[in-house]
């Protein structure tokens, strides 16, 4: 069974690689590379895949889940400038593909204390605009 849960955030961010030139980033990243950022609308689902529990009748507890999503996603992400105020994205270009990998990454800390071991984190889906959709398939053991 599959269980996928829809959040929104929205956040600013300025597509740069430092190892780049000035030229090569504005070839790259176009408009995104505005030095004074823009922001989106993000739209993020999270979905859960496992066995539904025979006594409790769910694949996963959405309190838990909305309680996990809002203290590592949320909290940090929501109305922050990514290039300045999250460390990942001090090191790495906070490209929405970057972001998935970070939320993924956020999720997965916590997730096996969280869930029981049959449940898994499926899928990460972030829009960042109407015509951009990115999708990470997870990877757990």
């Amino acid at each position: 069974m599959r269980l996928t849960r829809r959040y929104r955030f929205c956040a600013s961010h300025r597509l740069h690689a430092p190892q780049l030139g000035v030229e090569e980033n504005r070839a790259l990243y176009g408009k995104c590379n505005n030095p004074h950022g823009h922001g989106h609308n993000y739209v993020l689902e999270v979905s859960v895949r496992g066995p539904v529990d025979e006594t409790t009748g769910l694949v996963a507890n959405t309190t838990v889940l909305d309680r996990l999503v809002a203290r590592d996603v949320l909290a940090p992400f929501d109305h922050a400038n990514l290039n300045l105020q999250a460390p990942a994205f001090r090191t790495s270009v906070p490209t929405t593909e970057n972001l998935a990998l970070e939320i993924s990454r956020r999720l997965l800390r916590d997730w096996s204390s969280s869930f029981p071991a049959g449940t898994k984190l499926e899928k990460i889906r972030l829009h960042e605009t109407g015509r951009n959709i990115f999708e990470l398939l997870v990877e757990q053991e």
